[in-house]
């Protein structure tokens, strides 16, 4: 009969252990494409919970002149999402984003939120890129910008408008479905 010795096995569970940790060291893609994913979920349910109908809508009482529409303001997420992730991997934006405004030819509800979805993925593709090496690396014309200050921009950037919508959508008589119970 084989016999296997307490050293063995300590030895096999610590190897085993080690691999496993390995496989499931965090990158900089899976720390902040979290946050980035979280702020995606949040945009789409506030851009999906207001009719299509009132996505022209900007406020008009009090110190509101000259704001961004319900759909500009979705259109900003993308567009900025779009520069901030083509500035990570160097390389110049792979959509027209307009200064920041989206491309004019965007808007219907469906074609923003496809905008908004698909500079989310491309902001997930984008984090993959950086490594350890290049994480703090000075990028060339951005006054000093890191990927990952390009990174953690993109993941806290959705948030400053994800507010605004949410005020957007309660003038407009909806509850944000982050609010909702049953969301809780």
């Amino acid at each position: 009969m084989f016999k296997t010795s307490p050293t063995l096995i300590v030895a096999f569970t610590l190897v085993f252990t080690s691999a496993v940790a390995q496989e499931r060291r965090p990158t900089f893609a899976s720390e902040i494409g979290g946050q980035l994913r979280s702020a995606e979920r949040e945009v789409l349910q506030v851009g999906d919970a207001l009719p299509e109908d009132r996505y022209g809508f900007a406020p008009t009482a009090g110190e509101f002149k000259g704001v961004r529409t319900f759909a500009q303001q979705l259109k900003h997420i993308a567009a900025v999402n779009y520069e901030l992730c083509s500035g990570i991997r160097r390389e110049q934006s792979p959509v027209d984003i307009n200064g920041e405004a989206g491309p004019d030819s965007i808007k219907s509800k469906a074609d923003i939120l496809k905008f908004v979805r698909e500079s989310f993925a491309y902001c997930q593709q984008s984090l993959t890129t950086i490594t350890d090496k290049n994480v703090l690396e000075p990028l060339p014309g951005s006054g000093g910008s890191t990927r990952l200050g390009l990174a953690t921009l993109a993941a806290a950037h959705p948030y400053d408008h994800y507010g605004q919508l949410v005020v957007y959508l309660r003038m407009n008589g909806k509850i944000p479905p982050a609010s909702l119970p049953s969301s809780r």
